[in-house]
C-alpha cells in the first residue's frame, strides 16, 4: 500500500513538473510573440498614436522606409487627409504640410494640385529645361524652358483653308488631328479657324517685347510667355477663332461650344482654362488649344484637370 501512495506522489509530482514546464513555454512564447508584435508597424504606429483603422491604410500605403519616416513625425491626421487625395505626391508632402499651415482655409485638393505644379512659387523664379523627349506630351510653361534654337523636326505648313495669316504652321500629328476636328465640325455646322499656331523663340522674343510696352510687366505675364515658355514654340498649341470672332466675343460662339464638348475626341485641350488661372499662370483664353493626343486629353477632359496637373502626377510622378 506505501509503494502505492509513493507511485501516486510521483505521478502526481511529475505531471505538476510537466504543467510547470508547460506552463513556462507557453509563457516564454507568448512573451516572445509579445517582443515580435512590438517589432512590428501595426504596434508601433498604434502605440504612436494612430487608430487600428488608420495603422492598417498606412501599412497597406507605404514601404518600410516610409513608415519609419511617418512613426519620426508626430501623430498628423492632415497626413493621412492628403495621402487620400487623386494627385498626392509623397515627395511632396512636407511641401503640402507647409503649406496648409500657411493657408489653413485652403482646399486639401487645391494645396496638392499647387504643389504639384509649383504653383506656390514665384512665375519663372526657378525652372528647368523643357525634355523634349516626352513628344506631344512636353510641358512647356513658366516653370519649363524650351531650348532657345528649339525648332520641331516635323513642322507642316497649314493650308489657308484652315487659317488665317501666312502660312502657319503647326507638327504633323497635330495638323493632321486638326484637320479632322475642323471636318467633324463643318458636318456638325461649325466654321474653325486656326488664328495662330508655331512660332519661333525670336517671335514670341519680339511679341513679348511689344506686350511689355504695351502693358507692363505684371500684365504681360498674365496673358504671354516670355520667349522660350512658349507652347506656340512646340508647334502643338494653336489659337482657334471663327469667322467674325475676336478673343473677347470667341467663348459666346457655337463654336467655341462646339469645342468645348468634342475637342477631346481629336486629342485636343483648352490649356488655360477659366477657374485655373492659380495653377497655368496665364489668363482664360478660350481660344488656346494644345495638342496632347486623345487618350490624354479625353482624360484631363473628363477630370476637369490643367494639363501641367496632368504632367506633375503621371508623367514626372514620384
Amino acid at each position: 500500500m506505501a509503494k502505492v501512495r509513493v507511485k501516486k506522489r510521483n505521478v502526481i509530482i511529475a505531471v505538476g513538473i510537466v504543467v510547470v514546464i508547460i506552463v513556462l513555454i507557453a509563457g516564454i512564447f507568448r512573451w516572445k510573440q509579445q517582443l515580435d508584435y512590438q517589432k512590428t508597424y501595426e504596434y508601433k504606429l498604434e502605440n504612436h498614436g494612430y487608430s487600428k483603422e488608420d495603422t492598417a491604410y498606412l501599412i497597406e500605403k507605404l514601404s518600410d522606409k516610409e513608415l519609419d519616416a511617418i512613426l519620426a513625425r508626430d501623430v498628423d491626421q492632415n497626413i493621412l487627409k492628403f495621402m487620400k487625395e487623386q494627385y498626392y505626391l509623397k515627395k511632396h508632402l512636407d511641401e503640402y504640410l507647409a503649406y496648409q499651415k500657411e493657408h489653413p482655409e485652403e482646399e486639401l485638393s487645391n494645396i496638392v494640385a499647387i504643389i504639384n505644379v509649383n504653383a506656390d512659387r514665384e512665375w519663372y523664379s526657378e525652372y528647368e529645361e523643357v525634355d523634349v523627349s516626352k513628344d506631344i506630351l512636353l510641358l512647356s510653361n513658366k516653370f519649363h524652358k524650351l531650348p532657345d534654337n528649339y525648332e520641331p523636326e516635323d513642322l507642316e505648313n497649314v493650308k489657308n483653308w484652315y487659317a488665317y495669316g501666312d502660312n502657319p504652321q503647326l507638327r504633323k500629328e497635330a495638323y493632321s488631328q486638326f484637320v479632322s476636328m475642323y471636318n467633324a465640325a463643318k458636318e456638325d455646322g461649325q466654321d474653325l479657324i486656326i488664328n495662330s499656331a508655331y512660332r519661333s523663340y525670336k517671335y514670341q522674343d519680339d511679341l513679348y517685347a511689344k506686350y511689355l510696352e504695351w502693358y507692363g510687366q505684371k500684365e504681360t505675364d498674365a496673358m504671354a510667355a516670355r520667349p522660350g515658355f512658349s507652347e506656340h514654340q512646340t508647334g502643338l498649341s494653336m489659337d482657334i477663332m471663327t469667322y467674325g470672332a475676336n478673343s473677347t466675343t470667341f467663348e459666346a460662339t457655337e463654336e467655341f461650344a462646339w469645342l468645348q464638348k468634342h475637342a477631346h475626341e481629336y486629342g485636343f485641350i483648352l490649356r488655360y482654362p477659366k477657374g485655373k488661372e492659380y495653377l497655368t499662370g496665364y489668363e482664360y483664353e478660350s481660344w488656346h488649344y494644345r495638342y496632347v493626343g486623345e487618350e490624354v486629353a479625353t482624360y484631363i477632359y473628363q477630370h476637369d484637370i490643367t494639363f501641367d496637373e496632368y504632367y506633375a502626377y503621371f508623367i514626372e510622378g514620384e
